[in-house]
């Protein structure tokens, strides 16, 4: 049963597609709280936005966003990876979730996992998985999510 306040909540706080519009809603001002993401020129924005618009269902980004001040305060992705494995199976890969500062504790963040993950499956993934900190995992296992093997990375810059 809902209470008036979650309900309100839930008319306030959405989870949607990014839209092209979100650039001027603070989306990556909203990423620059997870990691380093500089500046972005609208063009530059357009032509990245288009790039993954044609990739479809396979590589989704979602954020929210607050519909009382426009602004974008959660984001997360997740892009499908084709395999031969598993009887050629589907992957789903979640990405770049972040709740702005000012609105943690809403369980926004599990809005964005939800919906993504539910994509994922949607889409005929047979699992979906992601890299986190040692901070974080409380928060993923709390989504339902476990810790399985380790994360190895290589940067090339």
């Amino acid at each position: 049963m809902q209470t008036a306040n979650s309900s309100t909540e839930e008319e306030i706080f959405r989870v949607r597609k990014l839209e092209i519009s979100d650039k001027n809603k603070g989306f990556v001002e909203l990423l620059q709280q997870l990691t380093v993401c500089g500046s972005i020129s609208d063009e530059a924005f357009r032509e990245r936005f288009e790039e993954l618009a044609k990739c479809g269902d396979d590589h989704v980004i979602c954020v929210i966003e607050d519909n009382n001040s426009g602004k974008i305060v959660a984001t997360g992705s997740v892009f499908i990876e084709k395999k031969f494995i598993r009887n050629c199976g589907k992957v789903g890969h979640i990405e770049d979730v972040v709740v702005d500062s000012s609105v943690r504790g809403k369980q926004l963040g599990k809005k964005v996992v939800g919906f993504l993950s539910e994509h994922a499956r949607a889409m005929g993934c047979y699992k979906v998985i992601l890299d986190c900190s040692v901070e974080n995992r409380p928060f993923y296992e709390r989504c339902g999510f476990k810790q399985k093997e380790i994360q190895m990375v290589k940067y090339f810059v």
